[in-house]
């Protein structure tokens, strides 16, 4: 034992003995010089030792009495009488993994839903999803077949590992729509149109992965392959890759985003005649950033850029654009202001337009769209505890913009026609420069724990550049919404107004025209949406759905009339594998 540890045992056992009322002790304390500070380091930090050795030998024993006088001590405190108070616990709703739903309504509607998971191992994931929708139709004075059914399937696995995680899924989506929607304005012949087959069906098949570590600079990727087919002999390919790169420099935060964006696809004819047509691309894109954050201020600075190849027009361009947004809360969590300034080049694939609009004809060419840019800036959060609103302006600038538009029809209503597509009932795709002014405001109001209400209002007005409108899309847009959830009932409703949007309408045997002598007004539509369900147990409800409550018989698209009153209930149940 050194010295050090010597002089501080003997210390403590002289005060003890002070204290005891022993006699002075009569050891003298050493002087210690320190001649240099000492500076620890890591290297000096060990564990001590369970069963420390000690040279007893070197230390004097000392006999030490000691005796404890009590003294009285005054109290004034006098205690109550304790009362138990019973603790009121909420019963906490047990939330299981898998379920099943499934369900039937008119028009001969079924419904099935399923997702099941399990973890083969603590540290793994296994799940399918599977979800069928159909209708065999039936919509009044239709004169073709309108049914339709969407079925999808995912199967995924993922696996978390010490600093990274990975995932790896299968998607899987049929679809089949009739091009019901004949024009009102030509009188058909029953033979013509019982030789038609206005079944179109559309198949995707895709794989997507990602991976994401974090504790590296390379904070991971996404990658995705789909392939898109139809039964007219059209096929998509697409291929994209994202690798994100993250680093701190000082208190902020720089990122590098890559995008590797491939689109293939080719169509067995156009709708004038039968040419081919076929179109390839290849973007080649950055994304950095450089991240602020202070205690009220976020700003992100940066840009998009891209190396564009269309390789069946052998036009290869530099493209760049901003990528800035800043926002500021000025009062916490009451008022935040916000400014966005962004663009970008966008793929258009054949895949997008049928989810838009399931009715289009085979016949598209598909072609990027430039967004310039787009500019944003507004406010958002609580008028009150319980109200939240969002309110903010835009301007865009788009080169390319598709429009959807009504194709010309190719017979008279007794004439034949090469393909069932070509009575006045299928889309087309028309591009355009197109600036788009816009206006947004949402606000959401909790009136309890139980009941919610909002909505939201958005208006857009369009400049375009070559198009007389800007076809099927409308100036206003409107919804409110309301969920309740207590005890053992849970509802949603939701209203949607749509404003008038134009489309043109050609009659047999015009082939140049002006689209302000055939323009059609689609007019203003409202639809109502509710949903209930009612809890027997925690594994078993009831739901009831109910579309279009207000039976509008409104056209989604021209010379497409909808389903009315649609009413549709099942059960759902939930369960542990």
């Amino acid at each position: 034992m050194n010295k050090i540890q010597i002089t501080s045992l003997l210390s403590l056992l002289s005060f003890i003995g002070v204290w005891a009322q022993q006699p002075k002790d009569t050891l003298n304390t050493e002087v210690i010089s320190v001649v240099k500070p000492y500076t620890p380091t890591i290297s000096d930090a060990f564990k001590i030792n369970d069963n420390p050795i000690i040279d007893e030998e070197n230390i004097d024993k000392k006999v030490i009495s000691y005796q404890i006088n009590s003294v009285p001590v005054a109290s004034t405190f006098t205690p109550s009488k304790g009362k138990a108070k019973g603790v009121s616990r909420p019963k906490k709703e047990r939330l299981f993994d898998n379920y099943i739903a499934a369900g039937f309504g008119n028009y001969t509607t079924p419904l099935f839903e399923a997702y099941i998971k399990t973890t083969p191992s603590r540290d793994s994931e296994f799940g399918v999803f599977v979800q069928h929708h159909s209708s065999q139709g039936g919509i009044k004075d239709v004169l073709l077949d309108d049914s339709f059914y969407n079925t999808k399937a995912n199967i995924y696995y993922k696996q978390s590992n010490r600093g990274m995680d990975w995932q790896l899924s299968l998607d899987a989506n049929h679809r089949l729509y009739n091009w019901y929607g004949l024009p009102e304005t030509t009188s058909f012949d029953p033979l013509l149109l019982a030789d038609q087959d206005p079944k179109q069906t559309y198949l995707s098949v895709g794989v997507d992965g990602e991976i994401v570590y974090y504790n590296s600079v390379f904070k991971g990727a996404k990658a995705s392959l789909a392939s898109f087919s139809d039964n007219y002999k059209s096929g998509e390919t697409h291929f994209s890759v994202q690798p994100v790169f993250e680093m701190p420099i000082s208190s902020e935060l720089i990122s590098f985003k890559f995008d590797v964006d491939f689109l293939n696809g080719s169509m067995d004819r156009n709708y004038e005649n039968s040419s081919a047509i076929s179109y390839s691309y290849l973007n080649l894109g950055v994304t950095p950033n450089f991240e602020v954050l202070r205690e009220n201020l976020r700003i992100d600075l940066g840009a998009k850029l891209y190396y564009a190849l269309d390789f069946e027009n052998t036009n290869n361009e530099f493209k760049a654009y901003p990528n800035v947004a800043i926002s500021y809360q000025l009062i916490e969590e009451v008022l935040t202001v916000f400014a966005n300034a962004t663009g970008g080049l966008h793929f258009n694939s054949y895949q997008d337009f049928t989810k838009d609009n399931p009715f289009v004809s085979p016949t598209l060419y598909s072609t990027p769209t430039d967004e310039k840019y787009r500019i944003s800036a507004g406010i958002k959060g609580k008028l009150a505890s319980n109200i939240n609103y969002l309110f903010k302006g835009s301007y865009a600038d788009e080169r390319n913009k598709p429009l959807f538009m009504l194709n010309r029809i190719k017979s008279d209503g007794s004439s034949a026609v090469n393909e069932s597509y070509e009575l006045g009932n299928s889309y087309g795709v028309h591009y355009d420069d197109v600036k788009t002014l816009g206006l947004f405001g949402e606000l959401a109001i909790d009136f309890s724990k139980e009941f919610t209400f909002g909505g939201n209002v958005n208006y857009a007005l369009y400049n375009t550049d070559v198009e007389l409108e800007a076809w099927n899309l409308p100036n206003l847009k409107t919804t409110l919404f309301a969920d309740y959830h207590a005890h053992k009932w849970v509802g949603a409703a939701k209203l949607f107004m749509v404003d008038k949007r134009w489309d043109v309408e050609v009659p047999y045997g015009i082939m140049t025209f002006a689209p302000e002598d055939y323009k059609v007004d689609l007019g203003v539509y409202v639809d109502l949406n509710a949903e209930l369900a009612y809890m027997f147990t925690n594994r078993l409800s009831a739901f009831a759905k109910v579309s279009n409550l207000l039976s509008t018989k409104y056209k989604r698209f021209y010379n497409y009339p909808v389903q009315g009153l649609q009413v549709l209930g099942g059960i759902t149940y939930k369960f542990e594998l």
